[in-house]
């Protein structure tokens, strides 16, 4: 069973998420590696396996120096069980169960294995939460020391499903600014290419088809813009925004990436950045593109309106409406000037507050005296 820190040794942090590489798999990795530079603290990260999950990508963790681990899937019951044999053979102090569902599976493995302090991340303001999932998520919180939202509103959020308020603390993530230096922007705004991207997975929460119906808008009003869709996920989901594509006769336009390994390049050399969504947390990739100087434009919903002031750091539309997005994407387009502002103040925005280095600081708090080794002062 886990116990008590032992003298001498660092601080165990067991961070369990899951393995689709998602914002909140990329929010425990950078926790894990941030932590690489204390010799106080000693990490893991396990990986709850998914269809989509790439060995290539574990592997690379593994090549930045995390531990990682990968458990399985199929079964609840074997996904707790698993994850229940890494706990007892690696005997962490604090484990962080990240995401819907898995924040239930990780706490289940280690309130069973008796690790001393539990937390819980949520990482979505509205997530898939069935009568039955909610109970158990709430049956958890008599063993779990808090529950994080990623956001205010992810905090607020759960509040309202009924999770305890003093229980409940916001703690935004943040991205790893150093990839985004003065170095990597063209000299010029006209330098940037005059074509508009989204970086997204494709899921249920992520809505490229309205952003392609704002595409064909354009086209109506004379305006052809490139548009350049990143990120996979969901294979259904890509293919019916590809039969969309067809449909609309957008083929000349419309650029389907797949995963993009050199991210930070392509947003710097890129003028316009859409996030299009029905429900965030904390959007990374929103905030990745403002620290690259894009002109941004994002759905108005929690999360995305605490990243985005509207008409200063850059535009939000409601959600759904692909007119009102055409509408801002054309103001962009025939308004450099404007588009250029906008990029510039979503820049100093994103780096005066949502560094990565602001989150960890945030955890380390958490954390507190549990940091010091045991019998330090």
């Amino acid at each position: 069973m886990a116990g008590a820190q032992p003298v001498g040794r660092p601080l165990k942090v067991l961070h369990f998420v899951t393995g689709g590489f998602s914002g909140a798999t990329q929010v425990a990795v950078d926790l894990c590696l941030a932590a690489q530079g204390d010799p106080r603290l000693q990490t893991l990260l396990v990986l709850r396996r998914k269809r989509h999950t790439s060995a290539a990508r574990v592997e690379a963790l593994r090549a930045q120096g995390l531990q990682v681990r990968v458990v399985s899937n199929w079964l609840h019951a074997l996904t707790v069980w698993e994850t229940r044999q890494i706990i007892r053979r690696w005997q962490p102090d604090v484990v962080f169960a990240h995401g819907f569902s898995d924040h239930i599976w990780g706490r289940q493995a280690a309130i069973a294995e008796g690790v001393p302090r539990i937390f819980h991340v949520e990482h979505n303001a509205r997530e898939r939460y069935t009568p039955r999932r909610l109970r158990q998520a709430l049956a958890l919180a008599a063993h779990t020391e808090a529950s994080i939202g990623v956001s205010e509103g992810v905090r607020t959020s759960l509040i309202e499903r009924g999770f305890a308020p003093q229980q409940c603390l916001a703690i935004p993530n943040g991205i790893a600014l150093e990839r985004f230096p003065d170095s990597l922007l063209p000299a010029r705004w006209q330098d940037r290419t005059s074509a508009i991207l989204m970086a997204s997975r494709f899921a249920r929460q992520k809505d490229q088809a309205t952003l392609i119906h704002a595409l064909a808008q354009l086209r109506a009003r004379g305006l052809a813009p490139a548009l350049h869709l990143a990120g996979v996920g969901s294979e259904r989901l890509q293919r019916q925004a590809q039969a969309l594509v067809r449909r609309l006769g957008l083929q000349q336009q419309v650029h389907f990436l797949g995963n993009v390994t050199d991210l930070p390049r392509r947003l710097a050399d890129t003028q316009v950045f859409v996030l299009s969504t029905r429900w965030e947390g904390m959007p990374l990739a929103l905030v990745e593109a403002m620290a690259a100087g894009c002109a941004c434009i994002g759905t108005d919903v929690v999360g995305v309106r605490e990243v985005i002031e509207q008409g200063s750091t850059g535009l939000l539309v409601p959600p759904g409406d692909a007119t009102a997005l055409a509408d801002a994407l054309q103001r962009l387009l025939q308004q450099p000037a404007l588009a250029q502002q906008l990029g510039h103040a979503a820049r100093q925005r994103a780096f005066s507050a949502h560094g990565r280095d602001r989150m960890w600081q945030r955890y380390r708090e958490l954390l507190g005296g549990e940091t010091q080794k045991a019998g330090e002062p």
